[in-house]
């Protein structure tokens, strides 16, 4: 077993974990030069794996009552397999364990990459509810493998920076190599599903309270549901980050559009202007660009392609709309407050 930290400043991971650890003689712990993302760090530890079989578990897990052997079965019949246990659900707020819902439903995903689990036809699902079955992709956190199957797959892709798509990956190859991939219901692991990321993505991402320059007050979203206007409010503030489910969070990323949000799991809703003179509004994430491409020009302001317009505001009214670009004008200027720069310039290479 192998256990990778980056060196953080987090005091509890340095001199006191190793006296911890000195009672698993077992556990070897890796630690990197610099901070390296969950994949690299999960290829560290399969690098230094000795073992005929590789197991990957998220830290925030618990495993149940024999989990293991319903694993290692399957890949004993067929190394090309990569097997998955069933993830039960450890409450993020009291640490209580719930059966996951719903047995008979296997990986997929939308058109966005989002993960989804959906039901097994009827007449797919075997008698045996306690039989593996196959299963398109994977959860992503969770799974055992024949560790030179593994490497022959190409184990992950080095450059995948952060969580979220390294489970796409893997499921593409070993169903393409002439794998298998499954889901074992008599291996249990249970899993906290956290309310938020508490930590920041270096480089991925951008998150961004948006600021008038005219006014001082801030985009603010008041119901996260398709239709409800852009608003100015008073800016946030807090000794910390403020948290990503506060509605003056915003999300900007390789999409090209502004989500509100946490990064990771971002609501599926995003600034959209109809046309010049209307409102920007919220609505359901597309994925086309249209209505939700923005772009932020270097004066500032924020630039609506398809209507030729800006986002303009009324402080008094604390309305949100599209108008004629003002270079000018105060009330179109915008400042992003804690974001990534070097992200904001590549969302606009090439368009200012």
């Amino acid at each position: 077993m192998a256990l990778s930290f980056a060196n953080l400043s987090t005091e509890h991971l340095k001199v006191p974990l190793e006296e911890y650890m000195k009672r698993m003689p077992k556990v070897r712990i890796l630690r990197t030069k610099k901070r390296e993302g969950l994949i690299r760090t999960r290829l560290l530890g399969a690098s230094a794996a000795k073992g005929e079989v590789i197991t990957f578990l998220d830290s925030h897990c618990e495993a149940n009552v024999n989990w293991l052997p319903p694993l290692l079965d399957r890949i004993a019949q067929n190394r090309k397999s990569i097997v998955c246990p069933m993830i039960d659900v450890i409450d993020h707020d009291n640490f209580g364990y719930d059966t996951q819902a719903g047995d008979a439903m296997r990986g997929a995903f939308d058109w966005e990459m989002y993960y989804k689990r959906i039901p097994i036809p009827a007449e797919m699902q075997g008698e045996d509810p306690s039989q593996p079955f196959e299963s398109p992709v994977m959860a992503g956190g969770l799974f055992a493998v024949d560790r030179k199957w593994f490497w022959e797959l190409g184990g992950y892709d080095t450059g995948l920076e952060i969580w979220g798509g390294e489970q796409y990956e893997i499921s593409f190859k070993v169903w393409m190599c002439g794998g298998r991939m499954e889901d074992i219901p008599c291996s249990r692991v249970g899993h906290i599903y956290r309310k938020y990321v508490p930590y920041k993505v270096p480089g991925g991402i951008s998150l961004a309270k948006i600021q008038n320059v005219g006014s001082g007050l801030c985009m603010e979203i008041k119901h996260f549901v398709s239709g409800s206007p852009i608003r100015l409010e008073n800016c946030v503030k807090s000794r910390g980050e403020v948290g990503w489910s506060h509605g003056q969070v915003l999300t900007l990323g390789w999409r090209e559009d502004i989500r509100v949000g946490d990064p990771m799991h971002t609501r599926k809703v995003c600034f959209d202007a109809v046309s010049h003179n209307s409102p920007v509004t919220l609505y359901d994430c597309h994925g086309m660009k249209g209505n939700q491409l923005w772009r932020y020009r270097k004066d500032k302001r924020l630039y609506h392609p398809v209507s030729n317009s800006c986002i303009d505001s009324s402080p008094s009214e604390r309305r949100v709309f599209m108008n004629t670009c003002d270079p000018a004008s105060l009330s179109q200027q915008w400042l992003f407050e804690r974001t990534n720069a070097s992200v904001l310039e590549r969302f606009n290479q090439g368009h200012n």
